[in-house]
C-alpha cells in the first residue's frame, strides 16, 4: 500500500489516529473542567507510566481541552540538566506571557489587570521574553527572586482574577520528576495554596511511574493534593481497536490472524502499535494484511526498533551503567532486586549507587520500591537478550 497514505504515527507525543483506551483519564479532566466552570474545587492530575504508553499524548490532549474551554495554560518540559532549572523557570514565564496575550484582547477587569501587572513583573524578574501586556508592572509582586514566593503571588493574582469568570489557569508538565527541587517545591506549594484557598489553578503532569514517590519526598502532603492516574498498556480489544479502525477507514482490513500476530508482537504498547502498524501498511502489497504481511512487519518493526528507539538508550549508558542494564535483564521486564543485579556483577550493593543514580538520572531506569530496579521503556529486557552476544560495553567513557 502507499507508504504516503499510511495512517498509523509512531513518534514522541504524536497523537495516534485512535486515543483509545484512556477515557476515564480524559474524563476525569472533563469533570476537572466542568467543576471550574461551577465555580468549584479539585484536584490535580498526574498521570505515571513507562516510556512509550502514550503520557505525553494524554497530556496534550488535556491541554488542548484546557484551552478550549478558555482556560490560561502554560505547557513545560522538565530538564535534568545544569542549565534545567534557569531554563524551565524562563520557559515558565515566556508562556504565561504568551498565554496572557489573548487576555489583553477583551475587557479588563481591575482585577485582570492587576494579574497581568503581576504576570509582567514575574517575567521581568526571570528576563524571559520582551513582550509587553499593555499594563504597568505591579512593583512587589512576583519579583523577588525567590521562585516559591514568586510563584505563588503569580497564582495568587492569576487564578483569582481568572475565578471571577470561571475559567481555570493550568500548568502542563511532562517529565515532570525531572524538575529541579526547587522549582518543584514551589509548584508543589503554588497547588497547595490554590487547594485551600479554592483558587482554579492546576497542576497536570506526566512522568515515570517513581513520580509519585519524587513529588511526596519534595513535600510531604504531595500525596493528598493529585489525582494519580497510573498508564499502562492497552488492554486486547482496544489494542486491537487502534490497529484495525484506521486501516477500514481507508479501505483496507486486517486478516483475523494477522491482527492476532501483530497484537502479541506490540503487547498493547501504544508506540509499538504504531510501529508495528506502520510497517505493516507500508509492507503489504494490496489492501488485505495477510499473515505473512504481519510476519515480515514483526520482524522488520522489531529491527527498526532495535535500531533506534533501543538502541539510542542503550549508547546513552557508560561501560558500567551498561553492565548493570545487561545484569537487570535476567530478571526480564523486572523489577529487579538490586542485590541479585550487584550479585550478578560481582559487586557490593553499596557500589551499586552512582551507576543506579546515574541511570535514573538518565531516565533509564526507575526504582519502584526500594531495593528494586526496573527499566523504564518495556521491552529493553527482550532487547537485551536478542543481542547479548553482540552488546557493546566498551563505547561509552565512564
Amino acid at each position: 500500500m502507499l507508504p504516503e497514505q499510511n495512517p498509523y504515527s509512531p513518534g514522541s507525543g504524536r497523537r495516534p489516529p485512535e486515543l483509545v483506551g484512556r477515557q476515564k483519564e480524559l474524563e476525569a479532566f472533563d469533570t476537572l473542567t466542568a467543576r471550574v466552570g461551577y465555580g468549584m474545587g479539585d484536584r490535580g492530575i498526574v498521570l505515571t507510566g513507562l516510556r512509550g504508553v502514550g503520557k505525553t499524548v494524554l497530556l496534550n490532549e488535556m491541554h488542548r481541552r484546557a484551552d478550549a474551554a478558555d482556560w490560561l495554560t502554560v505547557r513545560l518540559e522538565a530538564r535534568r540538566d545544569e542549565q534545567g532549572a534557569k531554563t524551565v523557570r524562563r520557559a515558565l514565564a515566556r508562556e504565561v506571557v504568551v498565554a496572557a496575550r489573548k487576555l489583553t484582547r477583551t475587557t479588563l477587569t481591575g482585577r485582570m489587570r492587576d494579574a497581568l501587572g503581576t504576570i509582567s513583573s514575574f517575567n521581568a524578574k526571570i528576563g524571559a521574553t520582551s513582550i509587553e501586556l499593555g499594563v504597568d508592572i505591579s512593583k512587589g509582586r512576583a519579583d523577588s527572586g525567590d521562585v516559591e514566593v514568586d510563584l505563588l503571588e503569580l497564582v495568587e493574582d492569576v487564578a483569582g482574577a481568572l475565578g471571577e469568570k470561571r475559567r481555570g489557569f493550568a500548568v502542563f508538565v511532562d517529565e515532570m520528576q525531572d524538575l529541579d527541587a526547587e522549582t518543584m517545591g514551589a509548584l508543589i506549594a503554588a497547588q497547595h495554596a490554590a487547594n485551600q484557598r479554592d483558587w482554579p489553578f492546576y497542576i497536570v503532569a506526566a512522568g515515570l511511574p517513581n513520580l509519585p514517590r519524587v513529588l511526596t519526598e519534595t513535600r510531604s502532603y504531595a500525596e493528598r493534593l493529585f489525582n494519580y492516574r497510573p498508564i499502562g498498556k492497552l488492554g486486547r480489544d482496544d489494542a486491537a481497536y487502534a490497529l484495525r479502525e484506521p486501516a477500514e477507514r481507508l479501505g483496507a482490513e486486517y486478516e483475523p490472524e494477522s491482527l492476532e500476530k501483530l497484537l502479541d508482537a506490540t503487547d498493547g504498547y501504544p508506540y509499538f502499535i504504531q510501529e508495528f502498524g506502520q510497517t505493516a501498511w507500508n509492507l503489504a502489497p494490496d489492501r488485505t494484511i495477510t499473515v505473512a504481511d504481519a510476519e515480515a512487519a514483526v520482524s522488520y518493526g522489531t529491527e527498526q526498533l532495535d535500531a533506534g528507539f533501543f538502541k539510542s538508550r542503550w549508547e546513552r549508558a557508560t561501560r558500567s551503567e551498561r553492565r548493570m542494564l545487561y545484569a537487570m535483564a535476567a530478571d526480564g521486564e523486572g523489577p529487579s532486586p538490586t542485590a541479585a543485579v550487584a550479585h550478578r556483577m560481582s559487586l557490593q550493593p553499596s557500589s551499586l549507587g552512582p551507576y543506579r543514580a546515574a541511570l535514573i538520572s538518565k531516565g533509564l531506569v526507575y526504582a519502584p520500591e526500594h531495593g528494586q530496579l526496573a527499566y523504564t521503556v518495556p521491552g529493553m529486557a527482550a532487547y537485551i537478550d536478542r543481542h547479548h552476544d553482540d552488546l557493546d560495553f566498551t563505547g561509552a567513557p565512564e
